[in-house]
């Protein structure tokens, strides 16, 4: 799977201006649709306090944060499975992220022209589900006339392979033809694996993104009918006023930056939020380093081990993996100093198959 996040929604929601402050990039933005037709692609920092924290117990040179990657994709419109407004286009590039930002409209302004002519989240949600799920039908229907005539071989195996693999995608159609996301399927992990062999576009993972404005941060009726869909649909929603954001991004000086926020109400911007949302459902997972040189956090993937984060970091490092040093942030932040962590035996030798926990702190030996 990807590791990126496709930022989608209608048109003019505000999906451009969401990705400019993430990127602190000046994308085109405008109020007419499809102003983004090929996506932007960005690389924002993940902001993590454990990583600070690190930097100034080391004193090293520098920090180096981890990353997430998001994708500005144009907006859809209604028909867009059948090739409305480009549509073919931007479910491809939907089709190669990892999972979903969904962008939702939740403010009132006559000035900024709405697609359907009106302010209705639910709509405007039903809208992009319905034509994803229209989209994941024909991929679905293609699959199944493929496999309807492989089913016919002769070796057992594969032919009960291939009949497992058409009854999953047979349970998932009438949740499509209904417009509900195949993720809402309740299906066993062996299920989750042949379905994922279509490549379904709503079998992605979805966060919804609330954009209200100055007004709307709290005590909104519309943000409250979003995070009433997300959790029918056990997602999550984030609420972000795209013009703070905006504005936040173009304050360097961090003081300032803390000072806007705290004139606004919030204790961390909103895209903070969802850069850590986006990278906790990417199943995504940090662990550090720590020298002279830099402090440093590296992704990886919930459940990998030893050796593959060591080849995170290089290849030469995985292929000639001797152990690992170990220990964890919390226990550093508990007893003060590594010399402490180590007369405290907090500090543990690992092989390559110990499966690394977020906010372990490594050090590698290796031998090419």
């Amino acid at each position: 799977m990807p590791l990126n996040c496709g930022i989608v929604g209608l048109p003019n929601v505000g999906k451009s201006t969401i990705f400019s402050a993430l990127t602190r990039a000046k994308v085109d933005t405008a109020n007419y649709p499809f102003c983004t037709i090929d996506p932007n692609v960005g690389i924002v920092p993940l902001p993590d306090k454990r990583l600070d924290r690190l930097f100034d117990i080391f004193k090293p040179k520098r920090k180096v944060p981890a990353v997430v990657e998001f994708v500005d994709i144009a907006g859809l419109v209604r028909g867009a499975s059948k090739g409305e407004g480009l549509g073919n286009q931007f479910l491809s590039h939907i089709r190669e992220v990892g999972m979903i930002a969904h962008v939702v409209r939740c403010f009132d302004d006559p000035n900024v022209v709405h697609i359907s002519g009106k302010i209705d989240p639910a709509d405007d949600i039903e809208i992009i589900h319905t034509e994803l799920a229209l989209a994941d039908l024909e991929s679905i229907d293609r699959r199944l006339d493929k496999l309807s005539r492989q089913v016919k071989v002769q070796d057992p195996n594969l032919k009960k392979d291939i009949e497992k693999e058409i009854a999953v995608l047979q349970k998932l159609r009438p949740i499509l033809e209904e417009g509900r996301p195949a993720s809402t399927a309740i299906l066993e992990p062996e299920e989750v694996d042949y379905a994922r062999r279509s490549f379904l576009l709503t079998l992605k993972k979805e966060l919804f993104v609330c954009n209200v404005d100055e007004s709307g941060m709290a005590n909104n009726k519309y943000v409250d009918i979003v995070k009433s869909i997300a959790e029918k649909q056990g997602s999550e929603a984030v609420v972000i006023c795209g013009k703070y954001e905006a504005e936040l991004a173009d304050i360097e000086d961090s003081e300032e930056r803390a000072e806007f926020l705290h004139s606004i109400g919030l204790e961390e911007p909103g895209l903070d939020v969802l850069a850590h949302a986006a990278y906790r459902l990417l199943g995504l997972r940090t662990f550090f380093t720590t020298g002279e040189d830099e402090c440093r956090a590296w992704t990886i993937k919930a459940g990998d081990k030893a050796s593959t984060a060591a080849g995170v970091i290089h290849s030469d490092f995985e292929k000639g993996f001797i152990k690992a040093e170990v220990y964890h942030y919390n226990d550093l932040i508990d007893y003060g100093s590594e010399t402490a962590v180590r007369a405290a035996g907090k500090m543990r030798q690992e092989g390559r198959d110990y499966v690394v926990q977020d906010g372990d702190i490594m050090f590698f030996k290796f031998n090419v």
